[in-house]
């Protein structure tokens, strides 16, 4: 074998998604309920609809409070529906 077949393949660097929502509840340990809110165009008319979904985040300090305006990040699974942890506290 040739010395450039041995070579590891580059390493690609994944970015993980990040969105920005409002915590609606934080009424269980170390987990918030955020909701984000996309402004997306609409199939057939075009014109700018909100999409709301809803995100359980991790919240291993447990700082967020209702009402915060939150980034949160993906991440592995952490439980059943947790799949994203908290980034940072935008604003309270």
């Amino acid at each position: 074998m040739s010395e450039s077949s041995q070579e590891a393949a580059p390493a690609v660097e994944h970015k993980r998604k990040t969105r920005v929502g409002v915590v609606i509840s934080n009424k269980m340990e170390k987990t918030i309920v955020v909701e984000h809110i996309a402004r997306v165009p609409h199939p057939k008319f075009n014109k700018i609809v909100k999409r709301s979904k809803k995100y359980y985040v991790h919240d291993e300090k447990g700082e967020a409070a209702i009402g915060d305006r939150v980034r949160i990040v993906e991440t592995r699974p952490v439980s059943k529906l947790k799949r994203w942890a908290l980034a940072e506290i935008l604003s309270h």
